[in-house]
């Protein structure tokens, strides 16, 4: 009997050990992965089927492009043929290209690269990439350097380069992606787009300094630094642990976390406004969902404490599936397109933004980092 009771004590305290070192129940944090994605998958079964909103556009600007991205990153972590074949199909329809064209400079149109990239390591097939290949070519031996001159371009453009480095095993693309990177982050506007005082960035030349809030403070927006961070978090996965410039890169992504910690809202959320919780303040999905994204994979990889982070990415996961994810897989308070905390407002849990792709995305690419927390 003694030693059956010493069992049961045993196992009971081995059991909650192991429960306090598991901080999410990774089979919930799937299944609301899947119901979000299912969500879009089922509203939107035509992937070339053109997005009309204010404008008819084509099926691979960046918006979906980054939807892609998350879908990726949930097939990596739980593969399923349905959403091979659902990027597949995306990728098919639109022979591999980019929107505007094979020959483009703008980061958002050749962001669907990062996507065709993961289907071609999946699959190698030359005509998967050749449009990839030029382009990048193009910018690659080109002088130019300013090309990222909003800080969105940043994630649209950066991982492609990383990407594009690994595979032709060519460190010419590490190069020239850190001297595009540096030169937003201190040439760009008056004195470059990153405030390495305070860890953020000015979305671009527009916002930065004499340009201020209402509350007198520098305008952070919310998205725009979750673009940077989140670029971040996913170059310094591709890239080799010897890659040049893989410091600077870890340098940023830790002031920009720590940056993050003090602005946090009570309720889990980030503020559209970083800086000026009145300036069209309340719960944003998307910036959260990057944030926790950059963060995330900072404490998996051993560059950002967990005992300092891990509560806030808890409360900020509860936070987007508790009040963001709807039962039907709608995810609320995400902010429509835009550049600063006055667009796409309102930002309220019945208001359907005006692109649901990106949102989703960013979603898909936070849940996938806190599922492969060990």
């Amino acid at each position: 009997m003694r030693k059956l009771l010493l069992c049961f004590t045993i196992c009971f305290l081995y059991t909650n050990i192991i429960s306090a070192q598991q901080p999410f129940d990774k089979k919930l944090v799937l299944k609301q992965m899947i119901l979000a994605n299912d969500y879009f998958m089922q509203k939107w079964p035509e992937t070339g089927k053109t997005i009309i909103t204010n404008k008819e556009r084509p099926s691979n600007i960046w918006t979906r492009g980054v939807y892609y991205e998350g879908l990726m990153a949930l097939h990596e972590i739980f593969p399923k043929d349905a959403y091979y074949d659902y990027a597949y199909s995306w990728a098919e329809f639109h022979k591999w290209g980019f929107n505007g064209g094979n020959t483009t400079r703008n980061a958002d149109n050749y962001c669907a690269a990062q996507t065709y990239i993961d289907l071609y390591n999946l699959e190698p097939d030359s005509k998967k990439l050749k449009n990839t290949i030029a382009n990048t070519n193009m910018l690659l031996n080109t002088p130019q350097l300013d090309d990222w001159s909003w800080i969105d371009a940043i994630q649209m453009g950066m991982p492609v380069f990383a990407k594009m480095g690994v595979l032709e095993k060519d460190n010419r693309y590490f190069e020239k992606m850190y001297q595009m990177y540096m030169y937003t982050r201190n040439n760009h506007g008056d004195h470059g787009l990153f405030n390495v005082k305070d860890g953020l960035w000015w979305r671009d030349a527009d916002f930065d300094p004499p340009y201020k809030e209402p509350n007198g403070e520098d305008c952070y927006w919310s998205r725009g630094n979750g673009w940077v961070i989140a670029a971040l978090a996913k170059v310094l996965t591709i890239i080799p642990e010897n890659a040049p410039h893989r410091e600077q890169y870890v340098k940023d992504l830790k002031l920009m976390a720590a940056a993050l910690i003090p602005i946090q809202r009570p309720d889990g959320f980030w503020n559209v406004s970083l800086h000026d919780p009145t300036n069209y303040g309340g719960k944003e999905l998307s910036g959260t969902a990057l944030f926790v994204y950059g963060i995330t994979y900072g404490i998996n990889n051993g560059i950002l404490k967990k005992e300092t982070y891990l509560p806030i990415i808890q409360k900020a996961w509860n936070a987007m599936t508790t009040e963001g994810l709807q039962p039907n897989g709608f995810l609320a308070y995400l902010q429509s397109t835009g550049k600063e905390p006055k667009d796409g407002q309102p930002v309220t849990n019945d208001k359907i933004p005006d692109f649901e792709d990106y949102g989703l995305g960013c979603f898909l690419l936070a849940g996938s980092e806190i599922y492969k927390m060990k």
